[in-house]
C-alpha cells in the first residue's frame, strides 16, 4: 500500500512507530465524549477482524508494521463512510489496491482493497461515484469490499490518522462504543470528530 500512500503524504516516515512501539489513543475520560457515538462502523456485513494494528507477520511471512485494522466481510459488502468529510485521494496501486482517503477535520480515514474500478481519478462501484474533493456524509455508501491490491481474501483495510500520526482504529471503535453507552440516542453528526490525545505505548 505504501507506494500510493506516499504520494498522499501518508509515509511511514511520518509514523511514530518503532519496534514494538505503537501509537494508541489516550484512555483518558475525554475519549468517552458523547460525540464519538456519531461515528459509523465501516463494514455492514462484519465477519471477523483478521489483522490488527501494530507489528505483524504479513501474509507472505515477513514481519512488518500494519497501519490499520483488517475487517473481513463477504465480497461486495457495502462500505460506509466513518465520518462526514471530503475525498482527499483516490488510490489505485499494488498494495492498497483500489482505495479512498477521506479527510474529516484533522482526521484522515483510509479504505483499501475495494472492488470496482478507478478511471481518470474517479472511483466507481455500482452506484458509487467518487472523485477528489467530493463531499461525503457520515454513513454514506462509499464502496464495496473487494480483493484489489495485496490481499489474500475479501476484506477492508481501515486506517486512521490524526494530525499526521497513525492511530489504532480499534481504539476509535472503543471510543465510539463508550460514547454510545453515555448517550444511547443519536443526533446529527458534527463536522469533525472530537479532538484527541495520543500516547506512544511501548
Amino acid at each position: 500500500m505504501q507506494s500510493r500512500l506516499m504520494q498522499a503524504g501518508l509515509t511511514a516516515a511520518a509514523v511514530l512507530f518503532s519496534g514494538s512501539a505503537c501509537l494508541l489513543l489516550s484512555s483518558s475520560a475525554g475519549l468517552a465524549q458523547s460525540r464519538w457515538q456519531m461515528g459509523v462502523f465501516p463494514v455492514t456485513s462484519f465477519l471477523a477482524y483478521t489483522s490488527h494494528f501494530g507489528t505483524r507477520t504479513g501474509p507472505w511471512g515477513r514481519v512488518e508494521p500494519h497501519y490499520g485494522l483488517d475487517i473481513a466481510a463477504p465480497m461486495g459488502s457495502p462500505i460506509r463512510n466513518w465520518w462526514a468529510g471530503s475525498v482527499q485521494d483516490v488510490i489505485n496501486d499494488g498494495g492498497c489496491g483500489l482505495g479512498l482517503v477521506i479527510r474529516s477535520g484533522d482526521y484522515e480515514h483510509i479504505y483499501c482493497h475495494l472492488s470496482g474500478r478507478v478511471s481518470g481519478g474517479t472511483y466507481s462501484s455500482g452506484q458509487v461515484l467518487l472523485r477528489q474533493g467530493q463531499g461525503v456524509r457520515t454513513g454514506q455508501l462509499i464502496g464495496h469490499v473487494g480483493m484489489s491490491g495485496r490481499t489474500t481474501g475479501p476484506h477492508l483495510h481501515w486506517g486512521m490518522r490524526h494530525g499526521g500520526r497513525w492511530l489504532d482504529p480499534a481504539q476509535i471503535l472503543r471510543a465510539m462504543a463508550a460514547g454510545r453507552r453515555q448517550q444511547p440516542g443519536r443526533a446529527t453528526a458534527p463536522k469533525a470528530p472530537p479532538a484527541t490525545r495520543v500516547a506512544v505505548i511501548r
